[in-house]
């Protein structure tokens, strides 16, 4: 069999879709504290916009807490507004230079947001393992016309990355199904 059409090429592109995918999720808020639900907020400091994470040490010493010890007290007032303005819903506590976020109860109306929101991830992280699939489909149906591949090599790589798509689709599946019994655990 030809070497010419790299399978693992494609199956190590839907790998990093679930790897982008995974990290997605671990910013939705479940009830539990957890330093991944900053990653996605960006604050505007000294001219540019950084993660909370370069400009503080963020600890969970608690289960319904996140600790944020800020560096430079300058920056505090602008990591208090950027997390006042994302999508978390929690407002901070400032002391000092640490600013405490305590995370409430979910109610039964978020939790189900949650979940809504979850399964658009998760939908958007099959279609990106569908468009890997489509792309190397498509390097197949070019390598054949050129004659650079066989029908039968053309079939058999085909039914591979068929394969690989479904591997990876249900391990998406999975990780919802884990997820979301996180989210509506009380």
């Amino acid at each position: 069999m030809s070497s010419i059409f790299n399978e693992k090429s494609y199956s190590s592109k839907m790998d990093k879709s679930i790897f982008s995918f995974k990290k997605d999720i671990s910013t939705l808020r479940t009830g539990r504290a957890n330093s991944n639900m900053l990653d996605t907020i960006k604050v505007d400091v000294y001219g540019q916009l950084m993660p909370i994470e370069q400009l503080a040490t963020i600890s969970v010493p608690e289960a319904r807490l996140i600790s944020i010890q800020v560096w430079d007290k300058a920056n505090i007032n602008s990591i208090d507004a950027a997390i006042q303005k994302s999508e978390l819903g929690i407002n901070p506590q400032i002391d000092g230079q640490i600013i405490r976020l305590r995370i409430p109860d979910l109610t039964e109306e978020r939790r189900k947001e949650l979940i809504k929101v979850l399964k658009n991830m998760g939908e958007k992280g099959k279609v990106s393992i569908r468009n890997i699939r489509r792309e190397a489909n498509e390097e197949l149906k070019k390598k054949l016309k050129d004659k650079i591949i066989s029908e039968d090599e053309n079939k058999l790589f085909e039914k591979n990355i068929q394969k690989q798509t479904d591997i990876h689709i249900e391990s998406i599946d999975k990780i919802i199904l884990e997820k979301e019994k996180e989210i509506l655990q009380v």
